[in-house]
């Protein structure tokens, strides 16, 4: 049975990138027959930018949310909080252990922000390394990443096999990368990947007022009204060919192409496809913000479960290392 294994960040709320990118993606993968899927939020890798506890809280609540809120079973699958779980830590310090200087200083997360050294804390420089322990405390064997993350999965697989080296069998189950092809960059606000570093992101959760006022905002060019325009490089009809229908879209391509057709007009149309889409998701994420008692129930659940199976693997670690069990 393929055990598949992700986790989100919870260093802000979930936007409309999150959502298509990653969020119903792995939903859709959980609900393969013969798929178990291990769904945790990273809390603790928040934390090597989010230092505020109370806001890392409230994005913690509004991860799990967002999650519930798209549909994922949290019955037949594990959904937890890693810091809520030891055993990543205990596994991180052990590979901490095995894991060569070179390998960390080379990569990527760290690289992009070497020029700066005096803003990169040694959490940002280990980070692959308590990656490596989410993945490897699990036995699991699929982990679907984007290109960008792929780096990392490398070196999850380069520290089990040092580890297994050591141990003389395969301790450590070595994963391998999911990499959709078919998911495209979702455009922010100002043509860039959405991204909350860019602050280009559409909370598809804000109240209507908000949520009108952000969409406003999309870069748009100067054509007037009454002429023409170009549906395949405006990034408000991009994002509304991502959400509707194909006739829908087909529609207001030919609104596009024909003219007397604002951009203005395409916002509103773009509002009301968000509304209308996601307004089951909006009505059970808002649900689960006012009753955080029961999201707090299910999230525990998913954390006794989780620690039962990260257990096992510790202890066959420490065993190894001379810990005892």
């Amino acid at each position: 049975m393929p055990r598949i294994l992700t986790g989100i960040q919870s260093s802000g709320r979930p936007h409309l990138g999150n959502i298509l990118g990653a969020i119903k993606p792995g939903i859709e993968l959980s609900e393969l027959p013969g798929n178990e899927s291990f769904f945790f939020i990273a809390d603790l890798h928040s934390l090597t930018s989010l230092k505020d506890g109370k806001l890392r809280e409230e994005y913690v609540t509004a991860v799990a949310a967002t999650w519930l809120a798209f549909g994922f079973d949290t019955k037949k699958n594990v959904f937890w909080r890693q810091s809520r779980v030891p055993e990543h830590t205990e596994l991180a310090w052990y590979l901490n252990c095995f894991t060569p200087f070179p390998m960390l200083a080379n990569a990527t997360s760290f690289k992009d922000k070497s020029e700066k050294l005096a803003d990169v804390n040694a959490g940002l420089f280990t980070y692959p390394v308590l990656q490596a322990a989410d993945i490897l405390l699990y036995n699991a064997n699929v982990i679907p990443v984007g290109k960008d993350q792929k780096q990392h999965l490398e070196m999850s697989k380069d520290i089990a096999n040092r580890f297994n080296q050591l141990a003389g069998e395969e301790i450590l189950v070595l994963p391998e990368a999911r990499i959709d092809e078919k998911l495209m960059t979702i455009p922010g606000t100002d043509g860039q990947k959405m991204s909350k570093s860019y602050h280009n992101y559409i909370d598809i959760f804000l109240p209507e007022n908000e949520l009108k006022k952000v969409i406003k905002k999309i870069v748009s060019d100067s054509t007037p009204l009454e002429e023409p325009k170009d549906p395949d490089s405006d990034i408000t009809y991009q994002l509304y060919a991502l959400l509707a229908s194909p006739e829908d879209t087909a529609a207001m391509r030919d609104n596009y192409l024909r003219g007397g057709f604002g951009y203005g007009h395409a916002k509103q149309a773009l509002l009301e496809c968000i509304l209308d889409t996601f307004a089951e998701p909006r009505r059970i994420y808002n649900y689960y913000i006012q009753n955080t008692g029961e999201l707090e129930e299910i999230l525990r659940e998913g954390e006794v479960k989780a620690r039962a199976i990260a257990g096992e693997t510790i202890s066959k670690v420490r065993l190894i290392l001379g810990f005892g069990e």
